[in-house]
Order: structure tokens, then C-alpha cells, then sequence
């Protein structure tokens, strides 16, 4: 009876599933055809009308005697925008796979025959994306949000903590132009790495002083939005995980498992400055685990040491020029600015 019951409820979740995306993927198509409208017809192509609030004030308000509630000015104007927006959007930077995959029902026509591709997110997801004056930064977090399922809260989180600037950190402007058309794609071991982790969601920023045992526990505590924010493809393997060696018992901080790369992924964790020792214990560990934990079909380990500070040209010399498996990244507890983001950006920029 109870397997029976179980069965029929996945079935109606399902449903609702169903009916959700096809209502959303409606009011999507809906609202982008309003906006075009307001464009085409009311103000005659142009993005401003001399009139035009007038005749948006007449439509919300016949609308709203028809169709009730969500359609004042304010919600109309969002749907102009959103037309104006997306129908400009760059051709180039929205002909990717996802794009071309997606969704057949949100190919909507523009102007002049064309068409454009949207993915089918949420229209809260989409007011959201608008306020970004960027397009590569918009069409970046437009793509994960889809990819990877974010909820709006998770998108406005991501956004807060300076994802894009951080990715796109370590790239040129060819490597940014392909963050903006796919996302972030794990293909070798560099791409997991983000600069800094930022871990505000573990309350620890408002302690003076807190140890290794302190973070690593805040950690535990929120594992789930601490994988979030290591990236795709990573599942949880333990905490103080031992290891013995030589008769000499080992213990690594946090094990993970990468399953886009196929490796096990090693975080120690470091409260203060890193050191050179530090690099050399992290050395032996992905030794141990390449030679004793990895099967034969599995990629080499990678380690990352999680640290509050490091000095770079120290981490240089230490690490082999051709090294691509041990790393080290900053972390803070506490949401940093995005406009400091967006200057360290444009500053380090490579050509």
C-alpha cells in the first residue's frame, strides 16, 4: 500500500514538475512578445515614445480590468526592457550548444526575420539578469542558472560573491568570451579553481579569532553550500580521513571526489599564512593517494590548500613549473565587494 501511494505521489510531483516549466516557458514567451509589442507598436520602434508613458498608463490599465493583477506600468516597462535587452543580445555570444539545444518553444522572433534563443528560466531569474549592464557577465550567470539549476536566491548569492570576476581572472578576453557562450566547463584541473573561496555562509565572520578545527567544523556544518561553492562535479568523501604510511599515521583535512575529472580532490585547510612545509605535506598526500588510493582508470589527484594568506612567488618556487596538481587558493568569511572584484578585473585583465 505504501510502495503503491509512493509510486502515484512521484507521479503527480512529476506533473507538477511538468506544468511548472511549461508555465514559466508560456510567461517567458509571453512577456518577451509584450515587450515587443510595447516596442513595435506603441512607440514605433523606438526605444522612447514621446507618449509613452500615457500609453502605458491606458494599456496597464485596461489589462489589469481584463487579467487582473501584473500588469501595472512598472511591470510593463520591465517587459519593454526585456525585449529591448534580449533582442540585441550578442549573436556571436548566444550561438553555443546550450543555446542551440535548448528549448525550441523560447525561439522567438525579433525584428528584421531574426530570431533569439532564451533559456528557460524564471522570470524573477530574468528581472534579476537585467540589472547587469555587462552582456558577458548576464549571459554567464543566464547559462549557469539554467546548467546548473539555481534557485533565484542561489543566482543572487553567486552574483554578491563575484563568480564571473573570479573565473574570468585567469583568463584572456577569449577565454572570457567562452565563459559568457558555456559557462564554466571543468575540462583539466585549473578550472576548479576559484580565487578567492568565499565562505560567508559559515557565520565565522563576525569572530576575531577561530582555529583550523573551528573552520572545519563551520564547514561540515554547511557542506551542502560549501560544495556549491567549490564547483560542479564534487562529491563529499570525509573529514580527517586517515592515512597510514611508514608505521606514521597522516590525516587529510577534507577528501572529495571530482566526477567531471575523475580524481580525488584534497583540501587541507590553513588558518594563518601558508608555508613551504605546507605545500611539501600537501605534495605527500596526493603522492599517497596517486600510488595507493587511485585505480588505474582515474586522473591524477589534485590537492588544494585553503588558506587565509600566501605570498604567490613563494608558492612558485616551491611547486614545479609544469605542476597541475597541487594548488592553493585565499578564502574570506566575508562577502567582499563586487565593485572591488570588477577593478581587481579590469586591472589584471591578460591581452
Amino acid at each position: 500500500m505504501i510502495s503503491l501511494s509512493n509510486k502515484i505521489a512521484e507521479l503527480i510531483h512529476e506533473a507538477r514538475m511538468y506544468l511548472a516549466r511549461k508555465t514559466n516557458t508560456a510567461m517567458i514567451y509571453t512577456y518577451f512578445q509584450i515587450g515587443k509589442l510595447i516596442v513595435e507598436e506603441l512607440q514605433q520602434g523606438e526605444k522612447r515614445a514621446e507618449y509613452g508613458i500615457q500609453l502605458l498608463e491606458s494599456v496597464s490599465t485596461d489589462l489589469s480590468q481584463k487579467f487582473g493583477k501584473g500588469f501595472s506600468v512598472q511591470n510593463l516597462e520591465r517587459m519593454r526592457n526585456f525585449f529591448l535587452i534580449y533582442s540585441n543580445s550578442s549573436k556571436e555570444l548566444r550561438n553555443s550548444e546550450i543555446f542551440l539545444n535548448s528549448s525550441k518553444e523560447l525561439r522567438i522572433s525579433t525584428t528584421n526575420n531574426e530570431a533569439i534563443t532564451l533559456l528557460p528560466i524564471s522570470w524573477s531569474h530574468y528581472l534579476f539578469l537585467m540589472r547587469m549592464n555587462n552582456e558577458n557577465e548576464r549571459q554567464f550567470y543566464e547559462v549557469e542558472s539554467f546548467v546548473n539549476q539555481w534557485t533565484l536566491k542561489e543566482l543572487e548569492r553567486q552574483f554578491n560573491s563575484g563568480l564571473f570576476e573570479r573565473l574570468a581572472l585567469s583568463k584572456n578576453k577569449e577565454g572570457i568570451l567562452e565563459l559568457a557562450k558555456k559557462g564554466q566547463i571543468i575540462a583539466k584541473a585549473q578550472d576548479v579553481l576559484k580565487e578567492p573561496l568565499i565562505l560567508e555562509f559559515l557565520g565565522l565572520e563576525e569572530k576575531i579569532e577561530y582555529s583550523e578545527n573551528e573552520l572545519e567544523s563551520a564547514i561540515i556544518n554547511q557542506i551542502e553550500k560549501f560544495i556549491l561553492e567549490l564547483g560542479k562535479g564534487f562529491f563529499f568523501g570525509g573529514r580527517q580521513v586517515r592515512f597510514t604510511f611508514d608505521e606514521e599515521h597522516y590525516r587529510v583535512d577534507l577528501v572529495f571526489y571530482n566526477r567531471i575529472l575523475q580524481c580525488f580532490v584534497l583540501l587541507d585547510l590553513k588558518i594563518g599564512k601558508l608555508t613551504h612545509q605546507d605545500l611539501g605535506q600537501m605534495q605527500m598526500y596526493v603522492n599517497y593517494y596517486d600510488r595507493f588510493e587511485k585505480s588505474e582508470n582515474e586522473n591524477p589527484t589534485i590537492g588544494i590548500i585553503l588558506c587565509k594568506d600566501k605570498n604567490k612567488s613563494l608558492v612558485e618556487i616551491t611547486l614545479p613549473k609544469n605542476n597541475n596538481q597541487i594548488f592553493t587558493s585565499k578564502y574570506q568569511t566575508v562577502l567582499p565587494s563586487k565593485e572591488d572584484f570588477q577593478k581587481l578585473l579590469n586591472s589584471q585583465l591578460p591581452e
